[in-house]
């Protein structure tokens, strides 16, 4: 009995073998070998690509393009990315005097592309925007352009000194012209408030509701029920440096940025909390030298290079954000964000958990094992998602707007705030904000 039944499994075993053996011959035979193999340590790696790129071919394999994998295959990126906001909400813009916006980016041309440039570009888009009204009595939100990120030093980054009192001097001149912020203190208003200040938020603002990019549990700078937006990434100029969509991408892992800041962070620990150079340390070995593309350099190739690698390190530095993972996204690159407290932008919209790949900050020494262990399948998977015209849209601020971007995303976010609790309007002489809150410095004229 028991010798009939290992025959039988022997034979099942045997058919099992002919099958596979047959599989790899059919696939040998319809398939395009896109990188040579190579002996490394004594290791062979060699990556195979079916042409109707819906089946990878993979054995372990490294060589001087090891990771191959190209994908232009469209997926579905859910329908809330879709959504139209128009005809769900109405936004008052305030007209305040030009020294709050207008004066201000006329002083330094900068501002249009820095990565906090999106309060600019969101005024811009509610003025000829169709969720616009000018009868306030029928608005469900309110909006207040102050350009408060717009005060840079010579290399580019925003002061927070300024902030503070330019908010709250465009606060009491809204409270003092118009009722609309006395009734609710804020609490049907929005703003956009992108600069981090130690502190944290200004106290005028704790009934309303934040479009901020600073992304981080716990912090003092991020309001609950804020919406997290991405930061501002030049929508032109990632476009003039595009290369042919069937470019193979023989990069496994690209970053370039740096490792430490010397300047502002002399003893380490806080910047990057050495999440950047565990990876560059491992470079190297040989092996780990040819899968990690990892640099301080920054070259003129750089946006070119993402979209030749197939992963894309986005670690925390002085925040856990950084314009490099809009970057990643828009390039197909999937993104490595190693960040524990990161919050990330449109998370009610963009399936990040399908198109990323989440590092805990305690295991970036085996970042290496990570990666190398995820199928083919799912790496295809993850492009396909990534190649969706949608997903790349709602990460940018494109002039003039279109349909699906980060501006709609926006008004996603607000529409689905509405309606207001009837419990955010005040009963006459009911107060909840300390307009003397904060410190002294804040409370001088602007």
């Amino acid at each position: 009995m028991r010798s009939w039944i290992r025959g039988f499994f022997g034979l099942l075993f045997l058919a099992f073998l002919l099958k596979t053996e047959g599989w790899r011959f059919h696939m040998s035979e319809h398939t395009d070998r896109i990188s040579d193999s190579e002996s490394v340590g004594g290791i062979k790696f060699v990556l195979f690509l079916h042409p109707d790129r819906d089946i990878c071919c993979f054995c372990k394999a490294v060589s001087d393009k090891p990771w191959d994998l190209i994908s232009q295959n469209i997926g579905s990126a859910g329908d809330v990315l879709e959504d139209n906001p128009v005809g769900r909400l109405k936004v008052f813009v305030y007209e305040l005097p030009s020294k709050y916006n207008k004066k201000i980016l006329q002083k330094d041309q900068r501002c249009l592309n820095h990565m906090f440039a999106a309060e600019i570009y969101i005024h811009r888009f509610l003025l000829s925007s169709a969720v616009r009204t000018f009868n306030p009595e029928e608005a469900d939100w309110f909006y207040t352009p102050v350009y408060s990120t717009c005060d840079l030093t010579p290399n580019c980054l925003p002061l927070p000194f300024k902030s503070p009192r330019m908010m709250r001097s465009a606060i009491q001149l809204i409270a003092s012209k118009w009722p609309y912020w006395n009734r609710t203190e804020g609490a049907d208003h929005f703003f956009i408030e992108e600069k981090a200040i130690e502190r944290g938020i200004l106290p005028l603002l704790q009934r309303a509701t934040l479009v901020q990019t600073f992304g981080q549990r716990n912090h003092v700078c991020l309001k609950d029920g804020s919406i997290t937006i991405p930061p501002y990434a030049p929508p032109q100029k990632m476009q003039s440096h595009l290369i042919p969509p069937d470019t193979p991408r023989s990069i496994f892992v690209y970053f370039r940025g740096l490792f430490y800041d010397v300047g502002n962070d002399p003893e380490g620990g806080y910047y990057a909390r050495y999440n950047r150079e565990v990876p560059e340390q491992q470079c190297g070995r040989t092996l780990k030298t040819i899968l990690f593309d990892i640099s301080t350099e920054h070259p003129t190739t750089y946006y070119k290079d993402m979209q030749r690698a197939i992963f894309c390190f986005c670690p925390l530095g002085w925040a856990p954000w950084s314009p490099r993972l809009v970057e990643a996204v828009i390039f197909g690159c999937i993104p490595v964000i190693i960040a524990d407290d990161i919050v990330l932008p449109f998370a009610d919209a963009i399936p990040w958990e399908d198109i990323g790949v989440f590092v805990a900050e305690k295991d970036v020494p085996n970042l290496d094992t990570i990666l190398t262990s995820i199928r083919p399948e799912e790496i295809l998977r993850k492009q396909r998602l990534l190649a969706n015209p949608s997903m790349k849209q709602a990460m940018l601020f494109p002039t003039p707007s279109q349909s699906g971007d980060a501006f709609h995303q926006i008004l996603n976010g607000l529409a689905r705030k509405l309606p207001h609790d009837k419990s955010v309007y005040l009963k006459p002489g009911e107060k909840f904000l300390n307009w003397t809150a904060g410190p002294v410095g804040d409370l001088k004229p602007w």
